[in-house]
């Protein structure tokens, strides 16, 4: 029998998988809470569930049209699931002013998500995006 630990990190598994490699709005709608709050979102972005789809699908994925996500470890504790991951792709589009390099790319996260019935209701995360941003425009 699965535990409720286990369940939750099969749905952050999920997300990571259905959303943000391949861009899925209905496993979106499915996984993440109305109320749902990104307490790591930039200052002045949107930092609801519309800020967070609009990073992957507007941002992201078009920057790095192959993207994927490798999952390296997840932990889990009460209500939070803490995930180390690879975000990867090529850079073969815009990516936040930076025109396309064809170089690789490899964002490194550690992100933490508070699922609650089997839905992200926070997140919190850490990444090298500004890291990949500056080797990106010194090329």
């Amino acid at each position: 029998m699965e535990t409720q630990l286990e369940k939750n990190k099969a749905v952050v598994k999920r997300f990571n998988l259905e959303v943000i490699e391949q861009g899925n709005l209905e496993s979106f709608k499915e996984l993440v809470n109305e109320q749902f709050i990104n307490r790591t979102a930039p200052e002045g972005a949107d930092n609801g569930p519309q800020g967070m789809i609009y990073t992957f699908n507007q941002v992201l994925r078009p920057a790095l049209p192959n993207l994927k996500v490798i999952i390296h470890q997840q932990i889990a504790e009460g209500d939070l699931v803490t995930t180390h991951k690879t975000i990867t792709g090529t850079h073969y589009g815009l990516l936040m002013g930076i025109p396309a390099t064809g170089k690789k790319v490899n964002i490194q996260v550690i992100d933490i998500v508070r699922v609650v019935n089997g839905k992200y209701i926070e997140h919190w995360g850490m990444n090298t995006l500004s890291a990949v941003l500056t080797q990106l425009s010194r090329t």
